[in-house]
């Protein structure tokens, strides 16, 4: 779930800033995928430049599908909170953004599983629930 709230994430940075490339880096700064926007569709590669899915825009959020074209979920925005729901409706999880930026993620229980920060030069740092950094994408 953790990996699909951070995908979002992403993927909703990327359509906000007009990004067409946002690159995913691990904790050690070693590059392992990448979100490419094209229109109103954002691919995901993984590390090799393998299509492992993509995410379609919807009227107020996203929807998720596999590298076969299976929609997976989707992604609903009310304001500063975006819920993420399975194929079958069913929800995931969450994450809310603050006046400051910070944004966290939270499971469908409403426990929280981690947070991600953008900086000056734009770079986004992901933390789990502890603070401990994770990964970045820029």
């Amino acid at each position: 779930m953790k990996r699909f709230l951070l995908t979002l994430f992403i993927l909703f940075l990327t359509a906000s800033f007009g990004f067409c490339t946002t690159n995913s880096y691990d904790a050690y700064g070693q590059k392992n995928g990448s979100y490419k926007k094209n229109g109103s569709t954002i691919n995901q590669y993984d590390r090799y430049g393998q299509k492992t899915g993509s995410y379609k825009q919807t009227a107020n959020g996203y929807n998720s599908y596999d590298k076969y074209g299976s929609k997976t979920g989707s992604f609903k925005t009310n304001g500063s909170t975006t819920t993420q729901y399975d194929k079958y409706g069913s929800k995931v999880g969450s994450y809310k953004t603050n006046s400051n930026g910070v944004t966290t993620s939270y499971d469908k229980y409403g426990q929280k599983t981690g947070s991600f920060k953008k900086d000056s030069s734009g770079r986004i740092t992901e933390y789990d629930k502890y603070g401990r950094k994770v990964g970045s994408y820029k």
